[in-house]
C-alpha cells in the first residue's frame, strides 16, 4: 500500500514539473513573439545603406527552359 502511495506521490510531481515547464516555455515563446511583433523589419535602411543587388535587366523573355533551370538553381 505505501509502494503505491509513493509511487502516486512521484507521478505527481513529475506531472507538475512537467506542466510548469511547459507553461513556463508557452509563456517564454508568447513574450518572443510578442517582443518581435512591432519589430519592422522592411523598413527603409538609415544612414549609409549600399544596394547589395542589381537586377539585371534582359531584353528577351526567358524560356520555360531558363525558367525550369533558375527553378533548380535559386529554388524559386
Amino acid at each position: 500500500m505505501k509502494s503505491w502511495l509513493e509511487a502516486i506521490w512521484n507521478t505527481l510531481k513529475v506531472f507538475v514539473l512537467f506542466m510548469g515547464c511547459t507553461l513556463l516555455f508557452y509563456y517564454g515563446i508568447l513574450w518572443v513573439s510578442e517582443e518581435y511583433e512591432s519589430y519592422h523589419r522592411y523598413d527603409e535602411p538609415k544612414g549609409r545603406a549600399v544596394k547589395v543587388i542589381q537586377m539585371e535587366q534582359v531584353s528577351e523573355q526567358p524560356t520555360w527552359f531558363d525558367r525550369l533551370l533558375f527553378f533548380y538553381h535559386y529554388g524559386e
